[in-house]
């Protein structure tokens, strides 16, 4: 699903963000990529959805090779990957509802299959009766919600989320990464960056640990 072959980035001036990496994510697995801050995690993830291209090295994702990837083909690569951002990436003048609506507008969906699909997203993230809120009013933990209902209206193969509860406290944390174990659960690999250690050890899952961009050690 996805494969990294000897992945190099180096920003200007020599900042080293990736060294060298070489990983294997298969198809529906949950994998963590853990580490301090500073140590790669976020360059890692924008480098799979093509954010970002690598220095040296080669990146498959579903079979495509998305260091050749021409730009035309961008699009459907970014639509099989859902993205979940640690500041949530909002419009925090529009509803919950309008914020999933856009994604689906984008994507040219009937607009009956749209409304039949925000409101089982939102039922499966428990925000069902907020769907008429402004996220503003939300808590923290409602806002990640709608930001992972947002990630899936796609149907990812792929759900990628960067530290999406670093502005959680502990028990929120966990509600959302049980949110991201059901939807691996059914079938998308999912591929968490976090700086928690905590937290990837109570989620017994595999484990990716980065150190200065380079990939240390692993856990599963």
């Amino acid at each position: 699903m996805i494969q990294m072959f000897h992945v190099s980035k180096i920003y200007p001036k020599e900042v080293v963000a990736v060294s060298d990496i070489t990983l294997h994510i298969q198809r529906g697995e949950f994998v963590f990529l853990s580490g301090p801050s500073g140590a790669g995690k976020t360059t890692l993830l924008r480098l799979i959805f093509r954010d970002e291209l690598p220095t040296s090295g080669q990146i498959l994702v579903n079979g495509r090779n998305v260091v050749r990837l021409r730009e035309s083909k961008l699009p459907a690569l970014r639509r099989s990957i859902g993205v979940i951002f640690q500041d949530f990436k909002l419009l925090m003048d529009r509803t919950v509802y309008d914020n999933l609506h856009l994604v689906t507008r984008v994507l040219g969906v009937p607009e009956a299959v749209s409304r039949r699909k925000i409101g089982r997203l939102l039922k499966e993230v428990g925000l069902l009766q907020k769907a008429d809120e402004i996220p503003y009013k939300l808590s923290g933990g409602e806002q990640q919600r709608v930001a992972i209902a947002r990630a899936l209206m796609s149907d990812p193969a792929i759900l990628l989320a960067d530290e999406p509860t670093g502005n959680l406290d502990p028990d929120l944390a966990l509600d959302v990464m049980r949110l991201l174990v059901e939807v691996n659960i059914r079938g998308t690999t999912v591929v968490v960056a976090t700086h928690n250690r905590r937290l990837v050890s109570e989620m017994g899952q595999r484990a990716l640990i980065l150190k200065q961009g380079r990939l240390m050690e692993e856990i599963r």
